[in-house]
């Protein structure tokens, strides 16, 4: 992609509203436009950003079995009515409307009611099962007052896996891979490190829910980290009978802030009993198919990114979800060698796989710096007549800042190499 091409501009200060961190840095840079408080609109950066996201989340949950579909987000009243969920009182963040027919529909803000419905017709017989589907779908939430920029919206990309299996047993087999897949997923954007299994109220599906939390000071939730075991306790869950459940000492835990970056949780037959989800076992008995919900918020994923690994001059984004691997900074008149020498890298990256925003503009070396740091991609190439006279281009790794002098080929297998 040419800079010069791209319609969107770096911006010098974000909206006089916008105080998250997160959402600061991707209104200035150029990745998400805000509409209005808790609703943003993704720019071409941006949903670069994104679709790496979901690719990592979309191979893990097909390498656990898992298949993709897609919901309704229009959702029908008497579903969520046998479930006891279309009440306000019950749940408070519904957006609701009522088609010129007069029927009442909500916008879907989960979607555990219809993929329950959807599956009575697909599953029967325990032969049908274990099940795993998952969705990427915008969900509506009628928030109160949103909050910690695209990390808390009223409307949202989210990936939301369901099981289906005979047992408890069976499912707490699924259970397990979905949430060692998340530790890849985790692992493989870059928050691995900052990023801590955590329990947390099971509501009434179970005990205890687990939530993987970014420590992070733009967090919204308190948990309590024993550092050692690499495990975490919410704050709405501890206290001295969880601690001795868990084999946990207060002595040893560290209180800190966290963003939920994803949850998973045991439903049981919370939904197949008034769903009707049966099927018939070996030995010929009806039986509820025991569930599992597991979601992960991309866009939250993106923000919590942005929080964690920023710094004082901008974005710095891990290669694996970065917009392009390398930025590729032309400082030259128009026309001139520079151009042409960046052109021939261009087509060398591109021929190599290797993505690149090649900064063509005419405009001065020091912008073109700003924003670079700005954006964030994790490598930056500086073409110019003088490196062209010395046989190298100056590498710069986003991350570290650390430079180098090297040919194209030895650029080209740095950032082939790279994590």
């Amino acid at each position: 992609m040419k800079q010069s091409l791209l319609f969107t501009k770096t911006r010098r200060e974000a909206p006089k509203d916008e105080v998250a961190k997160n959402a600061q840095l991707l209104i200035r840079a150029g990745f998400v436009h805000k509409d209005m408080a808790g609703v943003y609109s993704m720019l071409p950066l941006g949903v670069r950003v994104m679709h790496n996201i979901t690719q990592i989340i979309r191979e893990e949950m097909n390498a656990i079995g898992g298949y993709e579909l897609h919901l309704a987000t229009l959702q029908e009243k008497s579903l969520w009515e046998k479930t006891n969920r279309w009440d306000d009182a019950i749940v408070d963040n519904w957006f609701k409307s009522t088609l010129k027919n007069g029927t009442e529909v909500g916008l879907g803000f989960t979607h555990e009611e219809p993929i329950t419905a959807l599956m009575t017709n697909h599953i029967s017989s325990y032969r049908d099962l274990p099940r795993m589907a998952y969705q990427f779908q915008t969900k509506f939430r009628n928030e109160a007052r949103a909050k910690s920029g695209v990390m808390r919206g009223r409307e949202f990309l989210m990936k939301d896996l369901y099981s289906f299996a005979r047992s408890t047993e069976e499912h707490a087999t699924l259970y397990a891979a979905v949430q060692a897949a998340y530790v890849r997923i985790f692992d493989r954007i870059g928050l691995g490190a900052s990023t801590v299994l955590t329990f947390a109220s099971g509501g009434i599906f179970s005990q205890f829910s687990h939530e993987f939390q970014t420590i992070s000071d733009a967090g919204e939730d308190t948990i309590y980290v024993d550092e050692t075991k690499k495990i975490a306790v919410n704050k709405e869950v501890l206290t001295d009978a969880v601690l001795t459940e868990l084999g946990l000492s207060r002595d040893t835990l560290v209180e800190k802030k966290a963003v939920e970056v994803g949850n998973i949780f045991s439903l049981g037959t919370r939904f197949s009993e008034p769903l009707d989800l049966m099927y018939v076992d070996e030995a010929g008995k009806q039986q509820p198919v025991v569930m599992g919900s597991y979601g992960i918020g991309v866009g939250r994923l993106m923000g919590a990114i942005v929080e964690v690994l920023s710094d004082a001059k901008g974005i710095v984004w891990p290669k694996a979800v970065a917009p392009f691997h390398i930025h590729l900074v032309e400082v030259a008149k128009e026309g001139g060698e520079a151009h042409t020498e960046a052109e021939k890298i261009y087509a060398a990256c591109a021929a190599r796989g290797i993505t690149v925003l090649w900064d063509d503009r005419d405009t001065r070396a020091g912008e073109k710096f700003a924003d670079a740091d700005l954006i964030g991609i994790p490598f930056r190439v500086v073409v110019s007549e003088k490196t062209i006279a010395a046989g190298a281009h100056e590498l710069l790794i986003r991350a570290t800042g650390e430079t180098s002098a090297l040919t194209t080929d030895q650029i080209i297998a740095q950032v082939q190499n790279a994590e």
